[in-house]
């Protein structure tokens, strides 16, 4: 299996806060830090780190200041872009017009999801939204995802991106049965258009550990990892696999994604184990031998030093979070 696909499938994303906005000339609008928690639908509490933010623009044109860019972004119809980690951001018709509200503020004057905003003049139509990640999904998440990501309407993909925010919009704004369902579903697959987009724009544009999956070399041993987690892999036999060095398969793996080899190992059978530990068919020692460990008491050991919790207790959060319709809680 390869990393990327690997790392998609251990994500849990909903999307929430979906507003279609029709804002006029003169517009600006903030979106500010997000200093305190927020709650989704569903009434759990979400800390900055749990939370992504994205837009497309469906008509017209804005501008775009991202905090630590120096320059405005021209933006147009078709263009999306999606904001993680706390990051703030100006939208406004010119670089000249001074914001006078955030996006949460005029969120509350919704109606059925849209909102209107502006002082009458050309209008432009954004749809926006937020994307929740349950605590399992922090880390890989963490690993893919810059903290800004432009896609542009002439870049490749962006038509499949369009239809799908078209869809996610209808969903949540119609609210039929069965529509929290399916604006999950549709959220997930924006997210990983997104990414798609991004990695299709170009090599140079990847850093850390996107970068490390496009090397020759690093990419060779971080496929071997991803398609045999439960091997007992080494330094040495990883080093092989990407046909280099052990000391200079060591310090590139370490410059490219900030920890060594068998760290990386470590951590990735850690996210593996906690999707098969709430797999409420699986024995303790079958996760462990799953994930590379002969013993459930060594695999216990290792859970308890990465996750924080031992085994027990993680399978007992995961299960009160399913009961009450949402996840396992931090650890």
């Amino acid at each position: 299996m390869d990393p990327i696909s690997d790392i998609f499938r251990t994500m849990h994303i909903t999307a929430f806060g979906q507003h279609r906005l029709e804002v006029t000339a003169p517009w600006g609008l903030v979106q500010e830090k997000q200093a305190e928690e927020q709650a989704t639908p569903s009434g759990d509490k979400h800390t900055p780190t749990d939370l992504a933010h994205f837009a497309m623009l469906l008509r017209g044109n804005c501008w775009l200041n991202v905090e630590g860019m120096s320059d405005p972004i021209p933006l147009t119809g078709g263009d999306c872009f999606l904001l993680a980690r706390g990051t703030s951001i100006v939208m406004r018709d010119s670089p000249r017009t001074r914001p006078r509200s955030t996006f949460r503020e005029i969120a509350k004057i919704a109606n059925d999801n849209v909102v209107h905003y502006g002082g009458g003049g050309t209008p432009t139509t954004i749809v926006c939204g937020s994307f929740s990640f349950d605590r399992r999904s922090l880390r890989p998440i963490t690993q893919l995802l810059p903290s800004f990501i432009l896609v542009k309407a002439d870049q490749a993909r962006t038509l499949a991106l369009h239809n799908t925010v078209q869809a996610l919009a209808s969903e949540m704004a119609e609210q039929a049965p069965g529509s929290g369902v399916v604006a999950t579903r549709l959220a997930e697959v924006l997210f990983i258009q997104l990414l798609r987009a991004h990695i299709a724009s170009g090599p140079e544009h990847n850093k850390g550990w996107l970068r490390a999956v496009f090397d020759p070399q690093l990419g060779t041993a971080l496929r071997v990892i991803h398609d045999r987690v439960n091997t007992a892999w080494t330094v040495e036999s990883l080093a092989a696999a990407a046909g280099m060095s052990r000391s200079a398969f060591a310090a590139r793996f370490r410059e490219l994604l900030g920890q060594t080899p068998l760290e990386y190992v470590t951590g990735w059978r850690m996210q593996k184990a906690m999707q098969l530990l709430e797999q409420r068919d699986k024995k303790l020692i079958d996760v462990a031998r799953l994930v590379g460990y002969e013993s459930d008491a060594a695999f216990s050991k290792a859970f308890k030093r990465v996750v924080g919790v031992n085994t027990g207790e993680y399978i007992k959060r995961a299960r009160e979070g399913r009961a009450n319709g949402g996840t396992a809680e931090a650890f």
